[in-house]
């Protein structure tokens, strides 16, 4: 009898992590682009340009050109975004967006969202695109105010709070964004980098960007959660 009750009291005591665990899903297959869209304005002009996402020996990879963004099909808000990316070849940029609406709504090119910079010794940034949010310490780090804006020439950037959190290159960087309601936190190799609220979204598609650089990606996952990790 007290061992029919120490295996029902395990079971039940280890039911809300394999609940928690469940909740988890990867992004990305290892296979194939499912549950993604490919938006690359210059194939709209030329069918015969290869796609600069492909899948390679497991890896999700941005070649860099031509310029566009992978999107998921999905909108997903109250979450937390973890994946791991590293230069494949020279370094140079790229980016995650959260809260993506409308396709190409800067440049003709880029998603109305927020974007965290990949960019080499610039991982962690926000760049504003077409939505805005606020940080501490933000006249600081973003320049004057009249001259913040969401587009154009703008200031868009608002810049991490570390430096040297990037591993060499050729080695896996690990990245978590934190999306809840209208706020974002974001970690880079566990390292706090940055937070913002107050944003103009709080929910929509997740992206990845090519915008010049081959960049390999693995372990795409995505979590529900109710609040931010303090």
């Amino acid at each position: 009898m007290k061992k029919h009750f120490l295996i029902i009291s395990c079971l039940f005591l280890a039911a809300p992590f394999a609940a928690i665990a469940q909740e988890t899903k990867s992004l990305f297959n290892g296979k194939d682009l499912n549950g993604w869209h490919i938006d690359v304005p210059d194939m709209d002009k030329d069918p015969k340009l290869k796609t600069p996402f492909i899948i390679r020996n497991g890896l999700l990879v941005s070649l860099g050109a031509p310029g566009g963004h992978l999107i998921t099909d999905a909108q997903y808000e109250n979450f937390r975004l973890t994946f791991q990316y590293r230069f494949a070849g020279k370094p140079g940029n790229c980016g995650a967006l959260v809260f993506v609406s409308t396709p190409r709504a800067l440049y003709d090119m880029f998603p109305k969202s927020i974007e965290v910079q990949m960019m080499h010794q610039n991982a962690g940034d926000f760049w504003c695109i077409q939505e805005d949010i606020t940080t501490p310490d933000m006249e600081r780090r973003r320049g004057p105010k009249a001259n913040w804006g969401v587009n154009g020439d703008k200031l868009r950037r608002i810049p991490n709070l570390t430096d040297g959190s990037e591993k060499p290159l050729g080695e896996w960087n690990s990245m978590t964004i934190e999306c809840v309601k209208n706020s974002i936190k974001v970690w880079l190799n566990g390292d706090f980098v940055n937070y913002g609220y107050n944003a103009t979204a709080q929910k929509g598609q997740i992206a990845l960007q090519a915008e010049g650089a081959e960049v390999e990606f693995k372990k795409v996952e995505l979590t529900p959660i109710k609040a931010l990790t303090k």
